[in-house]
């Protein structure tokens, strides 16, 4: 048993009310037990919240915005999650502004990507075509807990052979122009690295799928929308969440044959680590953060005034110009140097969510990527790479605020030096996080288990983490091996 009776009693307790902690929990109160959430700030939702911090009525969201993740998941897609929250569908998935050039535009339509793209646009749909013809392939496979066959094996030697080139020397060399190279180099840098690896090279193949396939929607109003759906299901279901609990020990939960934590490894140690053998925790001290990220949001008089007009239509843009300006900023980033032009990842849900800011006015989200623990100031960097491409950005803005890494540390636990995706994305720590087990989610204590994106198949709001942690806590502890989808099926 873990937690303290004079706390209460519950069949299993979940710490962290993030989507993958709202999921373990909803696949654990949908097999009918009693279910409690622990969640240390006042609102639930992790890195899925909204919030107002540049003025009023100017709604953004604080760390992800785009989710083409939570539309192709197989947890969310069993959940119900399109018929629970207005995903609104950028024409434009992605964008890369280049400059003196037209920008690199990433269509919901593959084809029109295609034609956009002239002499590499065959190319590129060798490359994406068979992925996005067989995504839910793709998803199933990269989705999954990392430690079974897939289930579509043709797509996962096609993932692999294409993560092979994009993450070596030759990483663009079927392509020929520089448009095509910008758009694939923009995307894999998302993974907090130099895109030049395997790692960031199966995020750009994953992401860039997933662009064709379903597309990089936004919820109306925030992603709060997100998390607010999953803990309404939850309260039906019976479960209970406690906002404003922070969980420093194991003795603050009541007591249950289960305990879940949507924490990092960091958090792991800090609430658990007594009851862990030195060895387990050697292994996991031994797990590795990555970059930081410094987030700043604008509130705009209008719409960002890009160059290249199509950028108006795009969701998400990578301003980072060139193929080899975007592996130049990432590298000095690994070296723990902050860079002029810092990579920077910029969102503009107004493009299709007019509930974001007062009529006739917009938020921009962006953050930079900066080394990791960085208490720097980046917003005249990000300020200067938005401008670089949107001349008389400047005099747009009403209002912004900074979350330097260090702040969004201090924000959640759960972004350990600023890395918002919960450790490094190497190759390593991609397959094998937190430690390597054949059990990724267990921990030696019994009924302890760790479902957060430091576990299989890591970052992203996707809630498999969660359902597989459950899963695992399912059949380990109560003896219950009905497939953990099939328990969210029911909710839904």
């Amino acid at each position: 048993m873990i937690g303290d009776r004079s706390n209460g009693e519950a069949d299993a307790v979940v710490v962290g009310s993030g989507p993958n902690g709202l999921a373990a929990a909803l696949v654990l109160a949908g097999a009918g037990l009693r279910v409690e959430v622990h969640e240390a700030a006042d609102t639930v939702g992790g890195g899925a919240r909204t919030a107002e911090p540049t003025l009023p009525g100017f709604r953004h969201d604080v760390c992800s915005v785009a989710h083409p993740m939570a539309l192709a998941s197989p947890f969310f897609r069993a959940f119900g999650l399109a018929g629970r929250v207005d995903l609104l569908q950028p024409e434009i998935a992605y964008a890369q502004p280049l400059d003196g050039a037209p920008a690199g535009l990433a269509w919901r339509d593959l084809e029109r990507t295609v034609a956009g793209l002239g002499r590499d646009g065959a190319a590129w749909r060798a490359v994406f075509g068979p992925l996005v013809e067989h995504w839910q392939g793709l998803v199933g496979t990269v989705l999954s807990d990392q430690r079974r066959p897939p289930a579509d094996p043709l797509t996962a030697l096609r993932l692999v052979l294409r993560t092979v080139e994009f993450g070596t020397p030759a990483w663009t060399a079927r392509f020929r122009e520089p448009t095509a190279r910008a758009l694939l180099a923009g995307v894999a840098a998302h993974a907090l690295r130099p895109p030049r690896e395997l790692a960031p090279a199966g995020a750009a193949l994953l992401l860039g799928t997933l662009a064709h396939a379903v597309g990089w929607p936004v919820p109306r109003g925030g992603s709060q929308a997100i998390t607010d759906a999953m803990a309404d299901e939850l309260s039906r279901l019976g479960g209970r969440i406690v906002t404003g609990h922070p969980v420093t020990s194991l003795a603050d939960l009541p007591l249950a044959r289960a305990a879940l934590l949507d924490t990092s490894p960091t958090g792991l140690l800090r609430i658990a680590g007594r009851c862990l053998p030195d060895r387990y925790t050697r292994r996991i001290r031994a797990y590795r953060y990555g970059a930081g990220a410094c987030k700043v949001d604008f509130a705009l008089g209008g719409p960002v005034p890009w160059r290249d007009p199509d950028c108006a239509l795009a969701g998400t843009l990578h301003l980072s110009g060139t193929q080899a300006q975007t592996l130049a900023a990432e590298r000095q980033v690994a070296a723990g140097r902050h860079t002029e032009r810092p990579y920077v990842l910029a969102v503009q849900p107004g493009v299709v969510d007019p509930t974001r800011a007062p009529r006739g006015q917009h938020t921009l989200y962006t953050y930079a990527h900066v080394p990791h623990g960085s208490t720097v100031d980046a917003a005249e960097a990000v300020t200067a790479q938005v401008e670089r491409f949107a001349p008389g950005f400047r005099d747009l803005v009403l209002a912004r605020t900074t979350r330097t890494a260090a702040d969004l540390a201090a924000y959640n636990a759960n972004y350990v030096g600023g890395d918002i995706g919960a450790g490094a994305m190497s190759l390593r720590q991609t397959l094998l996080r937190p430690v390597p087990a054949l059990d990724p989610y267990a921990t030696p204590m019994p009924g302890l288990y760790l479902c957060s994106a430091a576990t299989p198949p890591g970052p992203g709001v996707h809630g498999m983490s969660g359902l597989h942690a459950a899963g695992r806590a399912l059949r380990q502890v109560f003896g219950v091996r009905t497939d953990p989808l099939e328990f969210v099926r029911r909710a839904g």
